[in-house]
């Protein structure tokens, strides 16, 4: 009877082997499915990064006082006291630019004809942060408009959009009282690509002579504006377009040249 309770006890110490070793099989196996589904999932992309933002259009500006044709200068400010402009400031030339014309055209007692003419040039850069170049000008653009109808003093502000010029173009026409004489007023803020121009040209008669069209100002706005914004496209041409026989020899630019006598030969009518 002593000697059958240590077998006993052997017995059932070895029944208790398999159990555990069950037990054990089925926990590797549990991890071994959790490591493998762990495995299996894909990583969170920490590299992931925004959309690239589109390129700039235009990486040059032109020179602000070759942008408009001698022959429109000539017809709008025909009294200039620098034919070639009088260019502005800039601590950037490659983001900004501007240039000036004007001068009194003295009839003697049949009174005096004062013009004034300005363009200016703002390119924008393509910028991950900021955004595109043609956004940011569009933004600017806004911005300049706004500043135009805020002129102190400015009566009849009259604001239309204007096309065939840039992507996008508004003018805005209004009178100013200056040196005790009526002015007239058009500015036009146009966008071509990245670049926003703006342009403005007035004038007034003195001594006599009568307050000038505010069609004939209108008229001569538009087409030193669409000078200015052809400007932009001609110095970003790439030296062998310009050499090409193609590009030597585009209709389109008879067309545009017509179009810029008929409008010139207006405004000096």
């Amino acid at each position: 009877m002593h000697r059958s309770a240590p077998r006993l006890t052997r017995i059932l110490a070895c029944a208790a082997v398999p159990v555990m070793l069950v037990v054990a099989g089925c926990s590797s196996d549990s991890d071994g499915e959790k490591d493998k589904a762990s495995s299996s999932s894909p990583a969170p992309d920490a590299t992931k990064s925004e959309p690239a933002v589109a390129a700039a259009k235009f990486a040059e500006l032109p020179d602000p006082c070759k942008s408009i044709t001698e022959k429109t200068v000539k017809s709008l400010v025909p009294a200039a006291n620098h034919k070639k402009g009088t260019q502005g400031k800039s601590s950037d030339t490659a983001a900004r630019g501007s240039c000036s014309w004007n001068g009194l055209d003295d009839n003697g007692v049949k009174g005096s004809q004062y013009r004034w003419l300005d363009v200016g040039f703002t390119r924008f850069a393509s910028d991950q942060a900021l955004g595109s170049g043609a956004d940011r000008a569009g933004n600017d653009l806004t911005k300049q408009l706004a500043k135009v109808k805020a002129v102190e003093g400015a009566k009849k502000v009259v604001t239309t959009p204007v096309s065939a010029i840039g992507d996008q173009a508004t003018l805005i026409t209004y009178d100013l009282d200056k040196t005790g004489e009526d002015f007239k007023y058009a500015t036009i803020v146009a966008r071509t690509g990245n670049v926003v121009v703006t342009l403005t040209y007035n004038g007034a008669g003195y001594a006599g002579s009568k307050t000038p069209a505010a069609e004939k100002i209108t008229t001569g706005a538009e087409m030193a504006a669409r000078n200015a914004v052809a400007a932009v496209a001609t110095a970003n041409e790439s030296p062998e377009a310009s050499t090409s026989p193609k590009a030597s020899t585009k209709p389109a630019a008879k067309t545009s040249d017509k179009a810029t006598d008929k409008a010139t030969d207006k405004v000096a009518g």
